[in-house]
């Protein structure tokens, strides 16, 4: 009745008593021209049934898809902290190191620096198209370098810029 059976004869009596050989195909009980009211009805609700229980499947996928990718980045966060508290060096060649705007330095200048401190750093190719030309600012953005090749020095603290009041 329910089974999704490809193409089968209502067999039904017609109005002059023979079966009736009209191909159907999909839940039901009959060809449309043979099928009651009821037998309409609840064709209805087993397709509204599976129609509600593929939503309901697909919703729950979708749940259990996003938690997996929670405890999967979780995961990764967790080993990216255990290998950053295992390669950070705080001290390079007697001089700190931070990490300004994402990359190594080092600095040797007098005290020591703190997240959000406002410093110079030597010119480079790169900052000589962005900057142009001479030493540009940087802020400390993390205490401490994971970058394991040479680190750029610090020229300096920053000076501290006036403040506009407008």
């Amino acid at each position: 009745m329910f089974d999704e059976v490809h193409h089968r004869p209502c067999g039904r009596p017609t109005k002059s008593g023979t079966p009736c050989r009209a191909q159907f195909s999909g839940p039901g009980f009959a060809c449309k021209l043979h099928t009651t009211d009821h037998e309409k009805a609840l064709a209805e609700v087993y397709r509204q049934g599976v129609e509600t229980g593929r939503a309901q499947e697909r919703e729950w996928r979708q749940r259990t898809e996003a938690a997996k990718v929670e405890h999967l980045e979780r995961q990764i966060r967790t080993l990216r902290e255990a290998l950053d508290a295992k390669n950070r060096r705080l001290e390079v060649d007697d001089a700190q190191a931070v990490t300004v705007d994402g990359y190594g330095s080092r600095w040797s200048g007098p005290g020591t620096l703190k997240v959000g401190g406002r410093v110079l750093l030597p010119e480079n190719y790169v900052s000589a198209l962005r900057h142009g030309p001479g030493p540009f600012p940087g802020t400390v953005t993390e205490l401490g370098t994971t970058y394991t090749g040479t680190l750029s020095r610090i020229i300096s603290r920053a000076p501290a810029t006036p403040r506009q009041t407008g």
